[in-house]
């Protein structure tokens, strides 16, 4: 398998888990929230709408393609700091299917 098989399949783990935790049914933002600028586009999204519609789509979309993926990804840590107050019982699923990801790429 190449890393690129592998991210794909480590997308749909995450889509999984997040779909089980209740954070993968979220409205599709406006078009002008992907304009943001910001980093996860805090300032137009929740982190749960940026991971389905910013993070797993561009990654899926370079995984296809069999692109050239990020130098580095780190986005575990954020989610982390978002569900640090969260009772979820998939909390630790969660953070741990991101940071597969993060590693992933990180390390193709």
């Amino acid at each position: 398998m190449t890393s690129h098989d592998d991210l794909a399949q480590a997308l749909r783990q995450l889509a999984t888990t997040l779909e089980q935790a209740g954070l993968w049914d979220e409205p599709c933002p406006e078009p002008a929230a992907f304009e943001s600028r910001q980093p996860f586009c805090v300032d137009t999204m929740t982190l749960p709408q940026w991971l389905r519609y910013v993070f797993i789509a561009r990654l899926q979309a370079l995984a296809d393609a069999q692109a050239q993926l990020p130098a580095n990804c780190a986005v575990a840590p954020a989610m982390e700091v978002w569900l640090k107050d969260s009772t979820m019982t998939e909390k630790g699923s969660v953070i741990r299917d991101i940071a597969v990801v993060d590693r992933i790429v990180t390390e193709a």
